[in-house]
């Protein structure tokens, strides 16, 4: 076996060029970048990498060639789906790009979040993925003093300081409430979290107050959760004016939504319509089946991945991109009888 003399001690870079026959910058670009390396040449490196179980020191990668190829991610919560499944298709990315991805929660503070992200510069992290555009000065400075490449996730807005890969979030709650108005609906109650440093769900807002004025709807606002949404139900059900459809700006709040109208007797959409936006993968199993909006989240997480990696490794600004979304029609909207 070529390993056995390395049998006592832990394989290093130049144990696998030599064994190989190839010089260490080939096995270097073997394991970060294998795309250029001829296929004969990579199944070779490969080969011995697997023979000596060598492993990479993230330290001395970062002494040998200055980068640590990881990149940090500060999200408000993993106690969503929302935020779980972004995290989920930034990583899978990033793995086929040869980098790793630190997460940190920042429970919706600002502040937190910039402490969070020095945190993670300390500790080498090369680029930032933030959510939405609601953060504070000290971050900025942060961000401006030592020049770590960021890109805001979740959100589109070509005017933002950062590059912005994400949904149009005022586009997504317009068509919401359109396709609502579509099929027949007039009063509409429209279910949302608090919008304070929230910018996605204040987008999402702007959009229905601009919307015509000869169309009634209330807001009611509640706390972002399943518990919320059922709970602003009971407030839209207890409310003098009588409703025809929910609009719910997230299909967390909208979930809760059903089970209340469910509790309360009431069948959907025949007693009344109830619309989300997101399109999470539980929208498919409620009962009956979630209309909503879909934001494409294993699209946004691969183009965030791609243009983060290719800024820190080739110091290209990415540009601002728009992920389309489209209305995913299921059970839960019915038309108004119309007269």
């Amino acid at each position: 076996m070529v390993g056995r003399s390395l049998v006592k001690r832990r394989a290093n870079l130049r144990d696998v060029a030599r064994l190989a026959g190839v010089s260490v910058a080939t096995v270097s670009r073997v394991l970060n970048t294998p795309s250029l390396v001829h296929l004969k040449t990579r199944t070779r490196v490969e080969a011995v990498i697997e023979e000596l179980g060598f492993v990479r020191n993230a330290a001395a990668r970062a002494i040998n060639s200055g980068r640590t190829r990881i990149l940090g991610a500060l999200i408000p919560t993993l106690d969503s789906d929302i935020f779980a499944l972004t995290i989920s298709a930034i990583e899978k990315r990033l793995v086929d790009l040869g980098f790793s991805l630190v997460v940190a929660t920042t429970d919706d503070d600002l502040h937190t979040e910039a402490r969070k992200a020095q945190e993670l510069l300390d500790n080498g992290v090369e680029g930032f993925f933030l959510t939405g555009t609601s953060h504070c000065d000290p971050l900025y400075k942060i961000i401006e003093r030592s020049r770590v490449p960021s890109v805001a996730i979740s959100c589109f807005d070509p005017s933002f300081r950062l590059p912005t890969i994400g949904y149009d979030n005022h586009y997504a709650a317009t068509l919401a409430y359109e396709y609502l108005v579509s099929m027949g609906h007039q009063r509409i109650a429209v279910v949302h979290g608090s919008a304070a440093d929230n910018d996605r769900t204040s987008s999402r807002l702007k959009a229905i107050a601009s919307l015509r004025a000869d169309r009634l709807h209330g807001l009611y606002e509640t706390e972002f959760s399943v518990a919320g949404g059922a709970a602003a139900a009971r407030r839209v059900l207890q409310a003098s004016q009588r409703y025809t459809a929910l609009l719910c700006l997230s299909d967390v709040l909208a979930f809760g939504a059903l089970h209340e109208l469910h509790r309360e007797g009431l069948a959907v959409p025949d007693d009344m319509s109830v619309m989300g936006i997101h399109d999470l993968p539980a929208a498919k199993e409620t009962f009956p089946r979630l209309t909503t909006v879909h934001l494409p989240v294993d699209e946004m997480g691969n183009h965030a991945a791609e243009a983060l990696a290719r800024w820190v490794v080739e110091n290209q600004r990415p540009d601002p991109f728009l992920i389309n979304s489209h209305i995913s029609k299921r059970e839960t909207v019915a038309a108004m009888a119309s007269g």
